[in-house]
């Protein structure tokens, strides 16, 4: 077996434990990095990103810089200095644009290149080749950009050279990569961009194009960009991941004893969905927040979380968009709460790095779940975890969810195909082991 294959064979062995305490500062918002990167390479001047997550999702965006000419230093692992290339400054790639399994960097990464004057190519791994891409370039393209896909999916094959115009555009699904990219795009176009949200998603991107110089304006459930502003070089701070924050919440909340603190969280309202999910769940969780740092845009706190029964509920649709990629977490909170739990209007579930409802159904049913998989959700009675096996489907979130589930499982749980967790919490095992988890990294 080469070293390719056993990487891909990596597995978690988690066991059962009573307690789990301690502080944890988490690895840097994965969200926040990707755009920092991008508009910094666009700005004119010197960016600055402290905080930055070395994940390979967002190693992906910085070699896809690089090779387009884009000067990025890094310095220990988390901090980035950017030499701005201006926003024509990017230069022609002499290979296609290779994303890893991020789905973020290939769908801002289209709006950004259909409005460059060269040809680009935008490819990823085979997890990335399946997923839906029509969704952002159908918009691109009544902005006037080429772009083919392959049906539907990855490559994305841009023709540059081709001139934007804004648009009006409803999104019929709500996408914070959908927006973003017709934003980005909108940086180079004539007339005003305005997208208009079927539900409120997460609003990085303005946020950031506000640090960068460039406001935009929202009204209405809509966001606007006007044509001819240009970005100008700062200083970006990243918060920490409330995406990675949320697995030690809920370890926090499924554990018998122990209390967990979380410091520097991000805790922009448009990502706060899953702590107000599992509060309504019962959670025993305060939130010390604090105001937007003149560094970072975003609101940042501390977190503390302690042991709590949970109890199903109905999951409102409102703040399933606002917790899209706490999910799976979700369903293991409602497997070891009491009572049944509904999970409704998350059919884009589906078109994560896995199907993240069928593969979260398939892992809680082989734990001895009572649970039934809706085409938008699931129907989910609480109780008890048993032992068993598990396969993530390469899928970094759904791996991590199971890890915490066997917190509170009465046997052991193995988890298959976990090596994709490099993606978005590197160092997530041993962060795991110093909180009290039972976690073990083995290969095959």
């Amino acid at each position: 077996m080469n070293e390719k294959q056993l990487i891909a064979q990596r597995s978690f062995l988690t066991r059962p434990v009573e307690q789990v305490s301690g502080q944890v500062r988490v690895p840097g918002d994965k969200s926040i990095s990707h755009r920092a990167l991008m508009l910094g390479a666009l700005a004119e001047g010197m960016t600055q990103i402290q905080g930055f997550l070395p994940g390979e999702d967002c190693l992906a965006t910085m070699a896809a810089l690089r090779n387009m000419g884009v000067n990025l230093e890094q310095s220990g692992t988390t901090s980035v200095q950017i030499e701005g290339a201006g926003l024509h400054g990017l230069q022609a790639p002499v290979a296609p644009l290779d994303m890893g399994n991020s789905g973020t960097a290939m769908r801002l990464f289209a709006g950004l290149l259909s409005a460059q004057a060269f040809a680009s190519v935008i490819t990823g791994d085979e997890s990335l080749l399946q997923r839906p891409m029509e969704r952002v370039a159908m918009p691109l393209r009544e902005m006037g950009a080429a772009i083919e896909t392959n049906a539907g999916r990855p490559p994305l094959i841009i023709t540059g050279g081709r001139s934007l115009c804004g648009i009006e555009y409803a999104m019929p699904v709500a996408s914070a990569q959908v927006k973003s990219a017709l934003l980005l795009a909108g940086l180079y176009a004539t007339g005003p961009t305005t997208v208009i949200e079927p539900a409120v998603t997460r609003d990085h991107t303005e946020r950031m194009l506000a640090q960068f110089g460039c406001p935009t304006q929202r009204a209405d459930g809509s966001v606007s960009l006007m044509p001819g502003g240009h970005l100008t070089a700062t200083r970006i701070e990243v918060p920490g991941d409330l995406s990675s924050a949320a697995f030690f919440l809920l370890a926090g909340s499924i554990a018998k004893r122990g209390e967990l603190v979380l410091e520097h969280v991000g805790l922009n309202s448009s990502r706060t969905g899953f702590l107000k999910i599992i509060n309504k769940m019962g959670a025993n969780i305060k939130v010390i927040d604090n105001a937007p740092g003149k560094v970072t845009g975003e609101r940042i706190g501390t977190i503390i979380v302690g042991p709590a029964r949970l109890r199903g509920i109905d999951v409102p649709m409102e703040l399933v968009p606002l917790a899209i990629d706490e999910m799976p977490l979700v369903f293991i909170a409602a497997a070891l709460a009491e009572g049944q739990t509904v999970i409704s209007g998350a059919a884009e579930l589906r078109h994560k790095e896995s199907d993240r409802i069928r593969v979260m159904a398939a892992g809680l049913r082989a734990l001895g779940v009572d649970i039934e998989e809706r085409p938008d959700g699931a129907v989910i009675n609480g109780g008890s975890l048993s032992g068993g096996e598990i396969d993530s489907a390469g899928d970094h979130r759904v791996a991590m969810a199971f890890a915490v589930a066997g917190i509170s499982a009465q046997d052991p749980i193995r988890i298959i195909d976990t090596a994709n967790v490099a993606t978005s919490f590197p160092g997530f095992a041993d962060s795991a082991v110093r909180i009290g988890m039972n976690l073990e990294v083995t290969d095959g």
